[in-house]
C-alpha cells in the first residue's frame, strides 16, 4: 500500500537504526520541519529520505536524480536557531520504496511504499565471518588513525547487518546496494565481501580509504 510522505533527499545513504543529525537551512526544508512540528503525536512526525545520486542535484532532474530505496525517518529533536534555520535529529526506521517524487507546494513529497524486512535464519558461518572481517578491518583502521568506532556489535542478525552497513566507509553506490539487499543474510555476505576488499586495499596502500567521507559528511540540503 502506498502513502504520501514529505521527502528530504540527502547526499548519503541512511540505514534503519541510524541517528541522523541535520542542519536545515533551505526554505522548503524549513517548511517541512515546521509542518512536522505541528503534528501532535511525536511518533507520527515522519518523513522520507532517499540518497541523491552522485553527480546530480535535486531539482529539474526530479526523481531520476535519486535512488528509489530509502528510509522512513522520525523527527526526534528540534532546535530552532535565531536565523530561522533548524538543527534536528531524526532516527531512521523501516526502508521505503519511492514510487514517485512530487513537487509539493511548500516542500517535496513522495508516493512511497514501506518495504517489509524478511525474517530469515542467518547461518552461523555468515555471522561469524562478518564479525571477524569487521574486527580485522577495525584493527587495521585503528593502526592508521586510532579506533574510529565505539561500542560493541549487536548480536541480533538484522541489527548486526544494519550496523556493519552503516559503519563501513564505502562509496555511495555500494552503500546503496547494502540498503537494497533482500535480507540480513545477503546484506552480511555483501558487507563482508566489501570489507575484505577494503582490507586488501589498506594492505596494499597503507592509507585511509578515500571513502571515509561516507561516514562523516551529512549534506543537509
Amino acid at each position: 500500500m502506498s502513502d504520501q510522505l514529505p521527502m528530504f533527499p540527502l547526499s548519503t545513504v541512511v540505514f534503519p537504526g541510524m541517528s541522523v543529525p541535520l542542519h536545515v537551512f533551505e526554505d522548503r526544508y524549513r517548511m517541512l520541519v515546521r509542518h512536522l512540528m505541528e503534528v501532535d503525536d511525536p511518533a507520527e512526525r515522519i518523513f522520507g529520505t532517499v540518497a541523491i545520486r552522485e553527480g546530480y542535484e535535486v531539482g529539474e532532474h526530479g526523481a531520476q536524480s535519486v535512488y528509489r530505496v530509502g528510509c522512513v525517518l522520525q523527527l526526534t529533536e528540534v532546535d530552532r536557531n535565531d536565523d530561522g534555520t533548524f538543527d534536528i535529529v531524526a532516527v531512521a526506521r523501516e526502508r521505503l520504496m519511492l514510487e514517485e517524487m512530487q513537487r509539493g507546494s511548500e516542500f517535496p513529497q513522495g508516493v512511497v511504499a514501506v518495504l517489509p524486512e524478511p525474517q530469515v535464519d542467518v547461518p552461523d558461518e555468515v555471522l561469524d565471518k562478518a564479525r571477524a572481517t569487521f574486527t580485522a578491518f577495525r584493527a587495521a583502521m585503528t593502526e592508521l588513525q586510532g579506533d574510529p568506532f565505539s561500542g560493541t556489535l549487536p548480536r541480533d542478525p538484522d541489527y548486526l547487518a544494519w550496523t556493519l552497513s552503516a559503519l563501513t566507509p564505502l562509496p555511495m553506490a555500494e552503500r546503496q546496494s547494502l540498503l537494497e539487499a533482500d535480507d540480513a543474510t545477503e546484506r552480511l555476505e555483501l558487507v563482508t565481501r566489501l570489507l575484505t576488499e577494503e582490507l586488501r586495499a589498506i594492505n596494499v596502500i597503507p592509507s585511509l580509504p578515500a571513502t571515509q567521507v561516507a561516514r562523516t559528511a551529512w549534506s543537509p540540503n
